[in-house]
């Protein structure tokens, strides 16, 4: 799963990125601990256009009456997403890509909770695969998010056996629409070289933790 990631890359620098046009109300890098329910910057490609968005992360299905209507839907699980109800019109119609500048994940040792810190090993940000919605059901039009998860490779199946779709530069005009068909094969894990990863830590499990800390190295 993803339940927490970091961003530190400036919006500026995203949009020339991801080469997509910035909205003027995104939120604001660097945040070293994005939780549920934060303000996120998605890329989106709509008509032919490139767009760099806010949306809430967690994902709100057209029937739900309230924001905490029912489950917090974080996560879209890429070997169920073309059938749940929630996703799939979104896993056909509305792709997206959610910048992060690595994630965080818990192994469980000895009854512990050991936070991890898992970036790029080239130090470039990643992509995420995501789908996107906009709810309509509050007093204004909301547009919501969730990352596509995966089974876990080999070196992150250490730590937890669940992480997210990371997609590299050629396949981001599949994922997003814009080459056609076919985008359910980019749903798997990433390469057993593209990702390292450090200990952190255990201040990062509060969702009020924050600054650059966070992602520094502790001993074993």
């Amino acid at each position: 799963m993803c339940g927490r990631f970091v961003i530190t890359d400036p919006n500026e620098a995203l949009a020339a990125l991801f080469e997509a046009a910035p909205a003027n109300d995104l939120p604001e890098p660097p945040n070293y601990n994005v939780c549920p329910t934060n303000a996120v910057a998605v890329v989106t490609s709509e008509e032919g256009t490139r767009r760099l968005r806010t949306m809430r992360w967690g994902f709100l299905p057209h029937w739900y009456k309230g924001p905490t209507d029912g489950p917090l839907l974080i996560n879209a699980r890429a070997d169920t997403i073309a059938g749940k109800p929630a996703f799939r019109a979104a896993a056909r119609e509305r792709r997206c890509l959610i910048p992060a500048s690595g994630f965080y994940e818990w192994h469980t040792e000895a009854g512990r909770k050991l936070p991890f810190y898992i970036r790029r090993r080239d130090g470039e940000p990643m992509a995420f695969a995501g789908i996107w919605q906009t709810w309509e059901k509050g007093e204004a039009p909301l547009a919501t998010c969730a990352i596509v998860t995966t089974d876990a490779n080999a070196a992150i199946g250490a730590i937890h056996h669940r992480m997210p779709v990371i997609l590299e530069r050629e396949d981001w005009p599949l994922w997003l629409g814009e080459n056609g068909h076919g985008a359910a094969r980019l749903m798997v894990p990433a390469g057993e070289a593209v990702l390292g990863f450090h200990r952190v830590d255990p201040k990062v499990n509060s969702n009020r933790a924050e600054g650059p800390e966070l992602i520094e190295t502790v001993a074993a």
